[in-house]
Formats: C-alpha cells, structure tokens, sequence
C-alpha cells in the first residue's frame, strides 16, 4: 500500500467537522472523539473487514452513549459526519445493523448459539456472516464487533442471565472459541462496556441534577427579579399621590 494515500486522523477529523459543524456537548465529545478515532484507524487497517456485527457495534454505542443529548436533532447529524469521515454513509451502517439485529428476532438464545456450530460449511444471513469471521485467515477483531456479538445476545438472552457474571464469561469464551477470536480480549470488550455503560448513566444522572438545580437557582432569580420591578413599580406609581397630598395640604 502507497502510504502517501493512506487517509490520517486529521483528515478523518476535518471532514467530520465539515459535515457537522455545531459544537459538541462537553460529557458527549469524549464518545465521539473516541468513536471518530476508531472507526478511522480500522477503515485503513489492511486485515480489518467491514461486516454488519462491527457495524451493529458502531450503531449501538452510538446509541446507547449519545442517549440525553441536546439538541436531539443534532444526534443525526453527529452520526452522519462519523459515516462520512470514513468515506461511508449512516444508511450503510445502520441498514446493516438493522437487518443482523432483525434477523435475530424471535431466537432464543440457544437458536442463536446454534449459528455458532458448523461454521466451516459456511451460510447464508448471520451464520454466513459468522462463517466468514470463522474462516478468515486473519480476521482484525475490534471492539465494536466484540459490542455488536454483545448486543445480538442481549437481543435474545432473558435479562436475568446476563446478570450472571460466569455465565456470562463462560458463554463468550464459547463463542470466541467458534469464532477463532481471542476469548480474553472478548470479554474483557463486553465486561469494559458494560462497566461504561453503568458509570455513563450515574454522570448522566449527575448531569440531569445539576441542570434541575441550575434551572431552579434560575428561576428563583427570575422571580425575585419580577417582584424587585413589582416593588420598583409600586413605589413610582404611588410617588405621585405623596406629591398630590402633600400639595393638597399646603
């Protein structure tokens, strides 16, 4: 590869901005910078494939870490401008990660174990895309994907199960293993995000107080404003009639 053609992460960052030009809410610019960065880093990586569980991995951190930010309309277009900093479109990514996650539906979560057997033989839909993982001979696992296998399980699992701190670990060493991926960068992806994901929601949570607290504080100031022009107004309106009577007595 010509390396002079290999796009940077500056280049990748200005075309971010160029589609998305408001500023970015302070606890939110971390996830996006973040996100920016690794989607970039893997799009020039020469053993990294794109398929719809990396994809699916994008989306849903996308969603679950931009979740409360405002304005809500500029979520699009943050969304839009991480696309299209890789040369990609939002369609692409969040058709892909629609049609894995629908494919999905009404599985159990030993039907979704079950796409996991056989992978040599390839396939069609998910398990095809589950053989070609399997299969390739140097497949660059990411944490979006290590995210996205997560998301397909917490599609299918009964919430209770994925309280399971060792059932959990045993059954993504399992689909490690069928995948040919390496069982301790797996885990330690989906246990990292899940650990994000609760701190995440605490500071959000901290965040919603202190704006509940800073629009109280403003509200009061509002209304001591309004009765200190109150009081203003009646003094000046009743000034006069002190004039009038203090005339009339002479």
């Amino acid at each position: 590869m010509n390396n002079a053609s290999v796009r940077t992460v500056s280049d990748a960052k200005r075309d971010f901005y160029s589609h998305h030009t408001r500023p970015i809410n302070s606890i939110y610019r971390r996830v996006v910078d973040e996100l920016m960065v690794e989607m970039h880093l893997l799009s020039v990586n020469v053993d990294f494939a794109y398929d719809p569980i990396y994809a699916l991995g994008i989306v849903t951190t996308f969603d679950r870490f931009m979740e409360g930010y405002q304005p809500e309309n500029d979520k699009a277009s943050i969304f839009n401008a991480l696309c299209r900093s890789i040369n990609s479109t939002p369609e692409h990514y969040r058709g892909d990660a629609d049609a894995v996650k629908n494919s999905v539906s009404g599985m159990s979560l030993d039907d979704l174990k079950g796409q996991f057997e056989n992978l040599e033989h390839g396939g069609e839909g998910l398990r095809g895309t589950l053989a070609s993982v399997a299969n390739k001979e140097k497949f660059k696992y990411s944490r979006p994907f290590g995210i996205g296998l997560y998301t397909l399980v917490e599609a299918v699992a009964p919430a209770e199960a994925l309280k399971e701190k060792d059932a959990v670990e045993a059954l993504f060493k399992d689909l490690a293993d069928k995948l040919s991926i390496s069982p301790d960068k797996l885990q330690k992806d989906v246990e990292l995000y899940r650990s994000n994901l609760e701190k995440f929601a605490q500071a959000q949570e901290v965040m919603k107080d202190m704006l509940i607290a800073d629009r109280k504080k403003r509200e009061e100031r509002q209304k001591a404003a309004e009765a200190a022009a109150e009081t203003i107004a009646e003094s000046v309106d009743t000034a006069p009639k002190v004039a009038e009577s203090g005339e009339a007595a002479e």
